[in-house]
């Protein structure tokens, strides 16, 4: 982790603007593209597990989780997680997923989901989904959808079709 005097924080809605612009930056405009950012048209991500790296009054980072379905099991999509390039390597994209995955647990969620890099998340405990036991709603690598157990034996339970799930937030 950083020496940098870092802190974490919920997101809030002023910060939008900002964290758009670190999306813009960290992932380019064929973001939209993406079947993880199609999933996520229209379903707002989760105020209370969504949050915020600082250093000092700057956003450096940024992490949000969105309500899904698998099948008719409630679970969350991790994503996007973006950290400014001069911030990266140094811990800050592990500590928001930490303070995220903590505050799920805490809120009773079984299972979170992703489409990212294998040897990055494993050391958040992250594990390859099992193919062909969920369908995503477009194409993506089997290899780059990633699973966590919050509750023991939540990725086995899984399956069925993936769909966000609109809150009174995104209506």
């Amino acid at each position: 982790m950083t020496d940098l005097p870092l802190t974490i924080r919920h997101e809030h809605p002023a910060d939008g603007a900002i964290i758009e612009k670190l999306h813009e930056r960290a992932f380019g405009p064929g973001r939209f593209a993406k079947t993880a950012y199609r999933l996520r048209e229209g379903v707002a991500p989760l105020p209370t597990l969504s949050y915020v790296a600082l250093v000092g009054t700057l956003i450096v980072g940024s992490i949000r989780l969105t309500p899904i379905s698998v099948g008719n099991t409630p679970a969350l999509l991790l994503g996007p997680l973006a950290v400014e390039q001069a911030f990266s390597s140094i811990g800050i994209g592990m500590s928001l997923i930490e303070r995220s995955v903590e505050t799920a647990k805490a809120e009773g969620y079984r299972v979170i989901l992703l489409v990212g890099d294998e040897p990055f998340y494993a050391r958040a405990g992250f594990v390859v989904m099992p193919f062909n036991k969920v369908e995503m709603p477009g194409p993506v690598d089997p290899k780059r959808l990633l699973a966590l157990d919050l509750v023991e034996g939540a990725i086995a339970a899984l399956s069925g079709k993936i769909s966000g799930v609109k809150t009174a937030a995104a209506a």
